[in-house]
Parts: structure tokens; C-alpha cells; sequence
């Protein structure tokens, strides 16, 4: 009986083990970021993926990972979200409080973003469009060095908060201001 219970206490170790092994190790770790400005607070929770040598934004025949005019939920794995704390203009463009599914379509000079109220589904799956509320385009401009993972950062700005996007050679800013 002392042997049983061992070889399942062993068993059980080995899988805790396993999973947090797995975990720590995963190609696009879990991020998120938070930052408060006065009475608003902008959070995005997201996955980062790294370049691994690869063409990340470009033309679909050059093969590259997120083609140019094509779905992309600005991360890996799950969509990513993105909470505000109260009403802002986003981009320019009134958004209500709440929490939204953020995803893009890259192009070559901009990324047109959406906002969208559909929660809980997985990044892989494409958005329900009627369920956007949002869509807006941003420049993108060529970082100045490349960025291995996939980042947002936020920073405080004119009352208010840009959202930073940052991976391999793109950067792109979100403006968020309290209404």
C-alpha cells in the first residue's frame, strides 16, 4: 500500500513538473500591462510571441508570418483584451468604459484596429464583425531597433495615455484620453 501511494505522489510531482516546465518555457508567454493616469486606467492583458528569425509583417507571397491586409489578434494564443477604466476617446474616437477583444489587419503603412465586445473566445477564432464597436487606423513607423517579443507598453502622455505596440521593425501608438 506504501508503494502505491508513493508511485502516485512521485506521478503527480512529475506532472506539476511538467506543466510548470511548460509553462515557463511556452514560445508566446502570457504579458500584460496596466497603467493609471489620473481617474483613468488602461490594461491589456496579451500573449507575446517572439520572431525567431522570422519575416513577421509583409507581403503574403514573401510568407510571412502575419500577412499585410489579413486578421490579427495583436498577440498569439488568446485574443487579446484591453480594459478602460472609464469613457475615453481612442485614437480620436469615443469608446464607452468596459472591457473589449482589441484586434488589428496590418497594412504596410497603418494597422486599422478594432474593438470588439465579443469576450471569452479564442484568439484563433476570427472576430464576429457585428459585434465591432471600433475601427480605426494608426500610422506605423519603423522601430528603431528590432523587438524579438511582441510588446505593448503604456505611457503617460497629454492627459491621458499612449498604448505602444512594438515587435520586430513596427511600432505604432494608440492615443487614449479621458472624455
Amino acid at each position: 500500500m506504501n508503494k502505491k501511494v508513493l508511485i502516485g505522489i512521485v506521478l503527480l510531482a512529475t506532472i506539476a513538473a511538467g506543466f510548470f516546465i511548460y509553462r515557463a518555457t511556452r514560445p508566446s508567454p502570457p504579458g500584460s500591462v496596466e497603467l493609471t493616469v489620473g481617474d483613468l486606467t488602461v490594461s491589456v492583458s496579451y500573449s507575446r510571441p517572439s520572431v525567431r528569425g522570422r519575416l513577421i509583417f509583409g507581403p503574403e507571397e514573401q510568407k510571412a508570418l502575419q500577412p499585410f491586409g489579413t486578421y490579427w489578434r495583436l498577440g498569439a494564443n488568446k485574443a487579446t483584451q484591453i480594459t478602460l477604466s472609464s469613457n475615453v476617446t481612442f485614437n480620436g474616437q469615443p469608446v464607452k468604459a468596459g472591457t473589449y477583444r482589441m484586434y488589428a489587419i496590418p497594412g504596410a503603412d497603418s494597422f486599422e484596429i478594432m474593438l470588439n465586445t465579443e469576450l471569452g473566445k479564442s484568439g484563433a477564432e476570427m472576430p464576429d464583425h457585428q459585434f465591432d464597436i471600433l475601427q480605426t487606423k494608426v500610422p506605423v513607423a519603423t522601430a528603431s531597433t528590432s523587438v524579438e517579443k511582441f510588446t505593448i507598453s503604456m505611457a503617460e502622455a497629454q492627459q491621458g495615455i499612449d498604448a505602444v505596440f512594438e515587435w520586430s521593425t513596427i511600432r505604432f501608438v494608440i492615443p487614449i484620453r479621458p472624455q
